[in-house]
């Protein structure tokens, strides 16, 4: 069944109106004729059921009919990830979204490609991907930072998986084998490393525990893809799956 994100909430009986565009995704592209019915969530109500009941040319309205899931959370895990170029940064939002990260962080380092990118753009992005991935939320997306002051702010009681390619760091899975799992992050550098400056100030940050990913230099959306995955398996919802 089709799965929808709307900002409103979700009650037996509500009214929820869509937008233009949700609109046309469900009558035009979905082919939804009145009486079809989605799947509607908003990252705090649950999963509900719900009815399309009136098109018009600028938007839809749905009927809310009885809830399917109660309200769930992933691990409470920040992707922190420096701009890179925008195919890369839109694949890695989405695999982020897929592996059930709560947050991603854009981070401006010496080595970045651009020191903007379009943040809503993105967000269309992880809603997208948080609806065909059957998530209950959607990852937030943050404005990029400077890394310096992304560090500063970054509390010492929220640990980050810094994946370190200078190769003298141990392997990601023994590093965080024994660890509580709780609040995290997962930090990935740019497509040409992090300067010598910026690698020592990580690596004296309290809460950086530096991982390798292996013997290959990844690129950086792959790199967020297996750091990803590393620790959704080692302390998230992926152990037992």
């Amino acid at each position: 069944m089709i799965r929808l994100f709307v900002t409103q909430p979700l009650s037996q009986g509500a009214a929820v109106d869509l937008t233009a565009g949700q609109a046309h995704y469900l009558t035009n592209v979905m082919r939804l004729a009145g009486g079809g019915e989605v799947m509607a969530f908003n990252g705090r109500d649950g999963e509900w059921r719900a009815r399309l009941v009136s098109v018009a040319k600028r938007g839809a309205t749905l009927e809310v009919v009885a809830r399917m899931r109660p309200q769930t959370t992933g691990p409470d895990l920040d992707l922190v990830v420096a701009l890179v170029k925008r195919a890369r940064l839109e694949t890695i939002v989405e695999k982020a979204a897929e592996l059930g990260a709560r947050r991603v962080r854009l981070a401006i380092t010496e080595r970045t490609n651009a020191e903007r990118t379009n943040v809503e753009r993105l967000g269309a992005i992880a809603i997208e991907a948080s609806e065909q991935t059957g998530r209950l939320d959607t990852p937030a997306i943050e404005p990029p930072q400077k890394l310096p002051r992304l560090l500063v702010d970054w509390p010492a009681d929220r640990p980050f998986m810094y994946c370190d390619e200078a190769g003298d760091a141990p392997p990601a899975m023994v590093a965080l084998a024994g660890r509580a799992g709780g609040p995290w992050g997962v930090l990935i550098g740019p497509e040409g490393g992090f300067s010598p400056a910026e690698r020592a100030l990580i690596r004296g940050h309290a809460a950086a525990v530096p991982v390798t990913l292996g013997p290959r230099i990844l690129r950086a959306d792959t790199a967020a893809i297996a750091a990803l995955t590393l620790w959704q398996s080692a302390l998230g919802d992926l152990r037992g799956a």
